[in-house]
């Protein structure tokens, strides 16, 4: 497998401590975004030859040293600021013998920077308004904060910013798909943000038969896609739940394109990446990161609207779908992800100018 720049890895092996939420296992059996990046940027760093520490959940299967708090129990309130700040206490309390510990909960930061802990990196998965923001702008003078998009730390408003580092991924875990499926594929939470509903739309305007796939966990989640998604579900138009990476990947590979027509400002967007690696292009609207992940007539298309989408469609044959791996070979590879992670890391671990 090729990439676009040889590893850029100067100095010692490092000993980096990595902090999971504690909510789902790193990888993720099914959703679970952060997860999957994290799960990707622990089997790299070691792949260097670094010794990672994952703390996470205590059903992880990264094939790196995994430490664990316990997780939490059945009824336990998934998402609850008291279960992250219980996780996130017992791994700083445990990370005592990393060089650097790289934390990607909300909570954690304010631990690191309570105790005024040294060498500490944090990324934020979330947007940068609140309650997200309030927390960053606090740590940023003693933790080094990551955005994971340019538009991202552009929101930042009053948050120092150490570095924007896009996520990346394994090509060799994603085969080439060739589209031969026939349809198009949304593959996310079944939200109003997120658009599968207007997803169903363009596949009706345009003919081409739609594959949903995506969790509807909540309440709120359930009560839309029983509303709003059920009722129009056809031969045309299937829901296939919530898959796995198998299953993911094949749904991609699969499809003639994606179609993600989110309606809010998504700091990244894995799905984008993941099915540009299948080859498959990218129909989104122009919000969030999408502009720095689309490059439109190469990769995919970007719109405004539905119809924006469904008019750019009818272009579907001028994009080939080898320029769309190219794109993942390149820029969106694991291979730069470490690369700008440690050398974020090296900086952080750097003697302070006049200490």
């Amino acid at each position: 497998m090729s990439f676009a720049a040889m590893p850029i890895d100067d100095g010692r092996p490092l000993r980096i401590g990595l902090i999971a939420p504690p909510w789902l296992p790193v990888p993720p059996r099914a959703y679970g975004g952060t997860e999957t990046v994290m799960d990707v940027l622990a089997r790299g760093l070691a792949e260097r030859g670094h010794s990672v520490v994952l703390f996470a959940a205590t059903d992880s299967s990264c094939p790196v040293e995994i430490r664990s708090a316990g997780g939490p129990g059945p009824g336990v309130d998934v998402g609850g600021s008291a279960v992250e700040v219980h996780h996130a206490l017992a791994a700083y309390r445990d990370l005592v013998d990393v060089d650097v510990i790289h934390d990607h909960t909300s909570m954690g930061p304010l631990i690191a920077w309570g105790e005024r802990r040294e060498h500490v990196v944090t990324t934020n998965h979330n947007p940068f308004s609140a309650p997200y923001g309030s927390v960053f702008a606090t740590v940023d003078d003693v933790v080094a904060v990551v955005a994971i998009s340019h538009h991202h730390a552009a929101s930042a408003l009053g948050v120092k910013i150490a570095k924007v580092i896009h996520h990346g991924l394994d090509p060799r875990s994603f085969p080439i798909g060739t589209g031969s499926g026939g349809h198009l594929a949304f593959l996310g939470r079944m939200s109003p943000s997120k658009g599968p509903q207007r997803a169903i739309e363009i596949s009706k305007a345009t003919g081409i038969p739609l594959v949903l796939a995506g969790k509807q966990h909540s309440g709120a989640e359930q009560q839309f896609f029983d509303a709003e998604i059920r009722p129009q579900l056809s031969r045309e138009i299937t829901y296939i739940g919530e898959v796995g990476f198998k299953d993911k990947v094949e749904l991609l590979g699969d499809a003639v394109a994606l179609v993600n027509p989110i309606a809010w400002d998504e700091p990244f967007g894995m799905v984008m990446i993941e099915s540009l690696a299948c080859g498959t292009p990218v129909y989104a609207y122009a919000r969030g990161a999408a502009p720095e992940i689309v490059a439109p007539g190469v990769t995919g298309f970007l719109g405004n609207s539905e119809d924006d989408l469904i008019k750019s469609l009818a272009r579907l044959d001028e994009i080939d779908r080898k320029s769309c791996r190219a794109a993942i070979e390149g820029h969106f590879s694991v291979t730069r992800m470490v690369d700008e992670h440690l050398e974020l890391y090296r900086r952080v671990l750097a003697p302070k100018e006049g200490a």
